[in-house]
């Protein structure tokens, strides 16, 4: 039971941190980068995320692989969330 509910703890912080941090990401230093307006950039992160999450659930006998597809969703979010933050400039 005590395991259980700490798998859901580290999965409910990793998931903020990588929503967070990809969000500022994004908002922040991705600001004139043409690609993050791409349909398919967050897909591509949260892709990506989820490949790194998969190698370190393969060391962590406590989180699973739902832990690894919460991050990928997360930051797959924050950068969509991110892109939103990051003016448009008309193309001249």
């Amino acid at each position: 039971m005590f395991s259980l509910l700490l798998g859901l703890a580290i999965s409910f912080v990793v998931a903020m941190f990588g929503y967070s941090r990809a969000r500022a990401f994004v908002s922040e230093r991705l600001r004139y980068v043409d690609a993050v307006n791409h349909p398919l950039a967050p897909f591509a992160a949260g892709l990506g995320a989820f490949l790194l999450g998969s190698l370190v659930v393969a060391f962590l006998p406590i989180v699973g692989v739902g832990t690894a597809l919460t991050f990928g969703l997360a930051v797959g979010l924050g950068v969509s969330a991110g892109r939103g933050d990051v003016p448009r400039f008309p193309r001249a």
